[in-house]
């Protein structure tokens, strides 16, 4: 009788271990319990949000849960980030980001959080060149006489950023650069307010995002002068690049991809990335990318992994370009 409480112990213990492992998969399978956050870093109406409200839908029907798109606009998407450095590591706050955000930031703010090493990367969605585009009633027809009149004016042009420090910052200061030219620049809480004011013909330029500016340029509510890549796009094949348009080697490319808080469990970045991959490979998805002007990753380039090796990359290419031009933050 004296060695049953030892037994019923070693029982125990061996009926602990094989719930454990009955029970393991069982959070993977269970989540989401509650809604899923997806914050955007920037104002509703501009190209991220634009893409996270065509995304979210598809991820919520495929996790059988909500995904609710939440906007958290300013200082560049760095406040967004700066909150979802913080949030819980559950899967249940994400964030979608780009070039600028989860790039440029990094060289360009002192920031509360890394950009690399706070977030744990889920997938790598599409990437997308910007346009350069301006109000309809801009005195210039091309990309040559853009470039001719701001020389004839300098200082007198406008154009709207994202943000100081954005994506739409930077390639204003490379466009200088590379053209000798001068022109004011107007920070806003988005492309999408941007977007407004050109469109009403309150500032004179942009350098977007294309998913921001295509349904524009086909309105006719706004001009194209150039794509920054050295392919024209598919959606809008009538935009000359930026080499046939007189500014060559001009090359911006906008890729997003999407990200959770750092710590967050593997199995759940699986469940998330997972997806995301079925997101991108519906049909519907792909035709309104397409016609944003955004080329979906590879499948074989959509994995975490991958998100991690591109956005290492871009930061070793774009750090030490953005801090010779002496970029930072107003």
């Amino acid at each position: 009788m004296g060695s049953t409480p030892a037994a019923l112990r070693g029982c125990l213990l061996v009926l602990t271990a094989v719930l454990s492992l009955v029970m393991l998969p069982a959070r993977g399978q269970q989540f989401p319990s509650r809604p899923i956050t997806l914050v955007v870093p920037f104002a509703a109406g501009g190209p991220t949000d634009t893409l996270a409200r065509i995304l979210s839908e598809r991820i919520a029907a495929d996790l059988h849960g909500t995904v609710v798109v939440e906007n958290v606009a300013g200082a560049s998407g760095s406040i967004a980030g700066a909150r979802v450095a913080r949030a819980t590591p559950d899967g249940t706050t994400i964030t979608i980001g780009h070039w600028g955000t989860h790039v440029l930031n990094g060289a360009i703010y002192k920031l509360p959080y890394d950009v690399i090493a706070d977030f744990e990367p889920i997938a790598l969605i599409a990437s997308g060149p910007q346009l350069i585009v301006g109000k309809k009633s801009l005195k210039a027809d091309s990309l040559k006489d853009l470039v001719a009149w701001l020389k004839d004016n300098p200082n007198k042009a406008t154009a709207g950023t994202a943000g100081a420090g954005s994506g739409a910052h930077v390639a204003a200061v490379f466009f200088k650069n590379k053209t000798g030219t001068e022109f004011q620049l107007v920070p806003y809480r988005g492309a999408g307010p941007a977007m407004i004011d050109l469109v009403a013909g309150q500032i004179d330029l942009i350098f977007d995002q294309a998913t921001n500016s295509i349904p524009h340029v086909k309105s006719g509510a706004i001009k194209a002068f150039a794509v920054t890549s050295p392919t024209r796009l598919a959606s809008a094949p009538d935009i000359p690049t930026v080499d046939e348009a007189g500014v060559p080697g001009l090359y911006i490319s906008y890729w997003h991809g999407i990200w959770a808080p750092k710590n967050t469990p593997k199995d759940i970045v699986d469940r998330l990335n997972a997806a995301v991959m079925v997101a991108l490979a519906d049909p519907g998805v792909r035709q309104r990318f397409a016609e944003l002007g955004q080329e979906i990753s590879a499948k074989e380039q959509q994995s975490p992994a991958a998100l991690a090796a591109h956005q290492k990359a871009e930061t070793e290419k774009w750090w030490p370009i953005v801090k010779a031009a002496d970029i930072k933050a107003e």
